[in-house]
Order: structure tokens, then C-alpha cells, then sequence
């Protein structure tokens, strides 16, 4: 889904992604526990340039990760998942992996020029296409509601907006193996340090290969 969103998109298929994981020793049968070799399956396979976050959504990543949405480029998150797609706290019980594609900002004002208001939904702005525009200010940590993650889980049909927050508390919190996992009798590729090393607070910035900052 992240490579789809790349400049120009990916069209490598699943089923080479997963062939590729499990050729390096990322995956047994799919899963993905370490942001790292999710970073490094990303750069071999979609030829993108990836950008390792750790520390978490907050703090000064926060302004980083709004900035490269804000930019048109797509995050890879880990989260615990609930039964809707949405984030949850499960200890990482429930982990899986979501695209954010943009982001929602509630601003005090629009910036003058450059945005252009959506025909059917009044107040939602939207940069105007081909039109030098100055970034909107982003709203200040602890704003609550605020943010919204544009944001799909590979399971899920549709994009969904999630509250900046609930996505960065659900990521901070992945330290445990699923225990009915642990049980199933197979096999999986967990690193050194378990999942708490392997996905919590951490995230992957993908930017096309020639794109410079």
C-alpha cells in the first residue's frame, strides 16, 4: 500500500514483497515484528529512501512526522489493532502494520493563498493542485482532536481518520508477543529483544529515491 503511494508508484506485487522478506530472514509466514528489516525490505524492494523513527509519535518526532505527510509522503506505522481497524492497547497482543497517506489539521486559520475549499464539505481546505502554497501551522501538542492520521490497515477497505494520539499511545505500548501466537505451534521471526525492541514507538518515513529535501 506504501509503495502505491510513492512518486512514481510502486508496482511491486505482495506476493514479491513477502518472497523478498522471506529470502532475507525478515518473515516465516508474513509477519513483520522489526521496523529495521521493514525498512530495509522497503528500500531493497520499492527502491525508496526510508527514514527510521524512534522515540515514539510525540515530542519532536511528532513535528517530523506531520511535515513529511504534509509533504505527500507515506508513513508505515506499527499499532495494536482493534476488532474496527482502529488503534488499540493491547500490549501488542493484536500488533499489525498501517499506511498513513495525509493528514487532517484543525487550524485556527487557513493559510491565504494556495488551499482551496472542498465543494461539498464547507471549512475542509484542501492545497490547490499545481499552486505554490504556504504549509498550514501545525496545531500545538496537546490540542486534543486536533490531528487525524489518514490511515489504512491491510485488512480494511477503506482509509480511516484516526485521532493523532490514540496512534501514537498504541504504538508506544507494543512490548509482548501475542500469547495465542506464541501457542499456535508455528513458526515466526521475532529479533533480539522481542517485540518491544523490534516495533515499539517506531515508525518509517518512505520518501521516493530522488526526492531531496
Amino acid at each position: 500500500m506504501a509503495g502505491t503511494l510513492l512518486a512514481p508508484p510502486s508496482g511491486v506485487p505482495l506476493e514479491k514483497l513477502v518472497q523478498v522478506a522471506m529470502e532475507r530472514g525478515y518473515t516465516a509466514q508474513g509477519e513483520m515484528f522489526s521496523v529495521a528489516d521493514m525498512g530495509k525490505l522497503a528500500q531493497e524492494a520499492l527502491g525508496c529512501q526510508v527514514e527510521h523513527l524512534c522515540g515514539g509519535l510525540g515530542g519532536p518526532n511528532r513535528a517530523r512526522v506531520l511535515q513529511h505527510l504534509v509533504s505527500g509522503h507515506p508513513l508505515l506505522i506499527p499499532y495494536d489493532e482493534d476488532f474496527n481497524h482502529e488503534p488499540c492497547q493491547r500490549k501488542g497482543h493484536k500488533a499489525h502494520w498501517a499506511v498513513s497517506a495525509g493528514v487532517l489539521l484543525g487550524v485556527q486559520a487557513v493559510p491565504s493563498s494556495g488551499y482551496a475549499e472542498d465543494p461539498e464539505l464547507p471549512g475542509l481546505f484542501h492545497p490547490a493542485p499545481s499552486t505554490l502554497h504556504q504549509p498550514p501551522s501545525l496545531p500545538e501538542d496537546g490540542s486534543p482532536g486536533a490531528v487525524y492520521l489518514l490511515s489504512k490497515q491491510g485488512k480494511s477497505w477503506h482509509y480511516q481518520l484516526w485521532d493523532y494520539d490514540q496512534v501514537r499511545d498504541s504504538n508506544l505500548q507494543l512490548t509482548d508477543f501475542s500469547p495465542s501466537r506464541a501457542t499456535d505451534g508455528r513458526a515466526y521471526v521475532v529479533p533480539a529483544g522481542g517485540v518491544q525492541a523490534g516495533l515499539c514507538g517506531q515508525a518509517l518515513l518512505l520518501t521516493p529515491q530522488d526526492f531531496s529535501r
